[in-house]
């Protein structure tokens, strides 16, 4: 077991508070020490970053490209060593782990590296302009040029560590800003594994950094310092909100991807393909990593007609799952990140059936031990009014709703405060085209869960602010700066 230190200007810190615990999910043993940080160690990440940013501003983006493709590249080569730390801070089965938590981190940097060649400069049309008492008149130049917001905190959450961390710091560090990433208490192991990558891939002292905590206190230091020029934070809403906070009183930059309520919606229209592959996506709530992942369809609206047969299409799928140890292959479900928040999820089951919705099948704990497991649930009979069908869960938990008509769907869908991630399911595509207009969402899917890399990601209302993913994760990572000349 190792005891961890801070990643600090290139170099590992002790640090000066000592460790906690980061317990694997699924045996509830000690897989290594994380460092609590102190205020003075969050200021020395800070000051590390500041000190190494403009430097790093100033290189090329050829070199810019070629650090960041290294890291990726040494990420693969370490896949051995990555994937298992992975699974032990995570809980997630081996398909999650090998499939997406490395592999999408791999992705994003080399995403980023592409990113870095990309344009900076959008030249502007010359403009004929009259003189004014500030100049003469004549016809002017102009160009937006895309420059560094400058010391970027990346705060994460603990699903995909290691993905989402490559999601804030790839695009961050393309753009020549530096960064101090601050990962989530439950797993911030292998986000520390990143400082020597970095630095072996040829990246400066100073320009990537790692603090951790137990707790919120280190993120709280974090946003509140007043060398951070951004926040990009990746979490529950109610943390989003009180970042937002502390960021509005130094006019701090944002990007917040938070909490959502995904609505999948399924259309009478449906035909067994598109039945089979709703079902299926909804499933993913249980199969996908026990279902903590925000962008998850955990409420299935279905047009009347449909309901019951989605319901017991639903049920077999649940039943048909392997819950267990996440390093064997068989295996389907895998534990939730800690005994409290399973807690948090059979308190949400619990209080469904108090609502009076019916458990169609989980709702008990599994006889799994040791381990945080929950059992796939799918809770039927539920109004758009109960506590299950508003509240983000974020575990195994399905919540069944049927509807009449498209306005109801749409009334239903929209009612919560989130807006992150819909899906439509229909056969008849352009019908659910138009009715994804009606969705008040940053995002959705038509007959599928499946991503495109390029698009804009983010969410409305209470699931963020900005957008991520592809060239905007560039942007958002960019102060634009105009530029003026007479020709």
């Amino acid at each position: 077991m190792r005891a961890y230190g801070h990643w600090i200007d290139g170099a590992w810190r002790t640090p000066d508070k000592g460790h906690y615990p980061v317990v694997n999910p699924a045996t509830e043993q000690v897989v290594g020490e994380a460092p609590e940080a102190t205020e003075a160690e969050v200021a020395e990440a800070v000051a590390a970053a500041r000190a190494a940013q403009s430097g790093w501003s100033l290189t090329g983006p050829q070199q810019r490209a070629a650090v960041l493709d290294r890291v990726a590249d040494l990420l693969l080569e370490r896949a051995a060593e990555l994937v298992p730390l992975i699974q032990a801070e995570t809980g997630a089965t081996l398909r999650v782990a090998s499939a997406v938590q490395l592999p999408s981190a791999v992705d994003r940097f080399r995403r980023a590296a592409r990113g870095a060649l990309e344009p900076g400069v959008l030249p502007l049309p010359p403009w004929p302009v009259r003189a004014n008492p500030l100049a003469p008149g004549g016809l002017i130049g102009a160009a937006a040029v895309r420059r560094p917001v400058g010391v970027v905190a990346c705060i994460t959450s603990y699903n995909f560590p290691l993905a989402n961390l490559a999601g804030k710091v790839a695009p961050a560090l393309a753009m020549g800003n530096a960064a101090i990433a601050k990962p989530a208490p439950q797993d911030p192991l292998c986000c520390l594994e990143l400082g020597p990558i970095f630095r072996e891939a040829g990246c400066p002292d100073g320009v990537f950094n790692v603090i951790t905590g137990s707790g919120t206190g280190a993120g709280e230091l974090l946003v509140s310092q007043s060398g951070v020029d951004m926040v990009s934070f990746t979490g529950s809403t109610s943390v989003g909100r009180k970042i937002a906070e502390t960021a509005g009183r130094s006019m701090k930059r944002t990007l917040m991807e938070l909490g959502g309520k995904g609505a999948a919606i399924v259309l009478g229209d449906a035909d067994e393909k598109v039945l089979r592959s709703a079902i299926k996506a909804v499933g993913s709530v249980w199969s996908f990593h026990s279902g903590q992942i925000c962008t998850a369809p955990t409420r299935v609206l279905v047009q009347r007609p449909l309901y019951e047969r989605v319901v017991t299409g639903l049920k077999d799928y649940a039943e048909s799952l392997t819950m267990g140890s996440p390093v064997e292959n068989s295996t389907d479900i895998g534990p939730l990140i800690s005994d409290d928040q399973r807690k948090r999820v059979e308190m949400y089951i619990e209080g469904a059936r108090g609502q009076g919705a019916r458990i169609v099948t989980g709702g008990v704990r599994p006889p799994l031990a040791p381990g945080f497991y929950v059992a796939p649930t799918l809770i039927a009979e539920v109004t758009p009014e109960m506590t299950v069908a508003r509240e983000e869960i974020f575990g195994p938990v399905v919540v069944a709703l049927p509807f009449e008509d498209e306005d109801e769907a749409v009334r239903i869908a929209n009612g919560t405060s989130y807006g992150l991630y819909d899906y439509v399911f229909s056969s008849d595509t352009a019908r659910a085209w138009a009715l994804a207009g009606r969705l008040y969402s940053g995002n959705v899917g038509i007959n599928t869960l499946q991503r495109h890399p390029e698009t804009p990601f983010g969410g409305c209302k209470g699931s963020g602010i900005g957008r991520d993913g592809g060239s905007f994760g560039l942007h958002a990572y960019s102060e634009l700066q105009s530029v003026v000349w007479p020709s």
